[in-house]
């Protein structure tokens, strides 16, 4: 029997991962998260939300319960 994996691409979940991708690979998004990030990322999300809606262009919510927000401190 093959083991199901649970993480995407060395992130928790497919959330966490997407979220991460859109905030490291778009230059606003980046900037923003620069500038308004140190404090972690659930200070973040009102941000995003304000300059870029509600999810990712993939359709992810900034505050989607699944996100690993550790994960992402450290990321950020």
């Amino acid at each position: 029997m093959i083991e199901e994996r649970t993480d995407f691409n060395g992130w928790a979940n497919y959330e966490t991962w997407n979220v991460s991708l859109w905030i490291n690979n778009d230059e606003a998004m980046y900037r923003l998260a620069r500038i308004k990030g140190h404090s972690g990322y659930d200070h973040l999300i009102p941000a995003l939300e304000a300059s870029f809606g509600q999810m990712t262009p993939d359709g992810v919510r900034w505050m989607d319960p699944t996100i690993d927000t550790d994960e992402m401190d450290e990321m950020l």
